[in-house]
């Protein structure tokens, strides 16, 4: 299936950009892979980040992060574009309790400042949802706050996506955080009333649509999935 063209599409942030998500699942690697593309036509030095990442087989790096990095064109410190590692796909805070780690913010930025210095743009995926907790007192909202890059909020479109679309978009109101646009991923095929769940997404969230992905073969990889999200020259 094919997709529709971006309307709008996010200005240049000075540094980068932050994908997070409405849930777990809904398509945020394949949109950070879709805007780094987008980014290196423009002749940009674009990094990657998965600052905590959770889920693969022994032995084998993450399929978020190896994406990323097939996707990026500075070659970076996995150390660096990974910080926080973990093999049960589970919540990240109890996969580093599990492991007698704790995620620490200071690393994360530290690590972010780095491949900042050696890229134009540095586009950073969070790990589950939006208020995903990372310690017994930080949550992913708090890394965003810290790093302060424009927020780009992936929408998976299924029933109960316009609840958790907009309590999403009041939590990031509520911290300040700059908005670069959201887009829309069809996670479910059978969805009903997709263009009207779509419309009143347009009507309420307060950030322009970068666009809508339609329904991908879940077993495409995000490297795989078309490259559809442009930027303005």
């Amino acid at each position: 299936m094919t997709s529709t063209t971006p309307p709008h599409a996010p200005p240049l942030a000075s540094h980068g950009f932050f994908v997070t998500g409405t849930d777990t699942g809904v398509g945020k690697t394949r949109v950070a892979v879709a805007l780094i593309h987008a980014l290196r036509e423009q002749g940009l030095r674009v990094a990657a980040m998965k600052p905590v990442a959770a889920g693969h087989a022994p032995g084998e790096l993450n399929e978020d992060v190896a994406a990323l990095l097939q996707a990026a064109n500075v070659a970076a410190d996995i150390r660096d574009v990974n910080p926080y590692d973990f093999a049960p796909a589970i919540a990240p805070h109890i996969a580093a309790q599990q492991a007698g780690v704790r995620i620490e913010l200071d690393t994360i930025a530290a690590a972010f400042a780095r491949l900042a210095a050696a890229a134009d743009v540095v586009v950073v995926e969070g790990a589950g949802g939006w208020r995903v907790p990372l310690n017994e007192r930080d949550d992913m909202a708090d890394l965003a706050q810290r790093l302060d890059l424009p927020i780009v909020l992936v929408v998976g479109l299924r029933l109960g996506c316009l609840n958790h679309a907009l309590l999403t978009a009041e939590s990031i109101a509520h911290r300040r955080l700059p908005w670069a646009g959201w887009v829309g991923n069809h996670v479910d095929p059978a969805m009903a009333c997709r263009a009207e769940n779509v419309a009143a997404l347009h009507a309420r969230l307060p950030a322009p649509c970068l666009g809508v992905q339609a329904h991908l073969d879940p077993a495409m990889s995000a490297v795989d999935a078309p490259q559809w999200l442009t930027l303005p020259e």
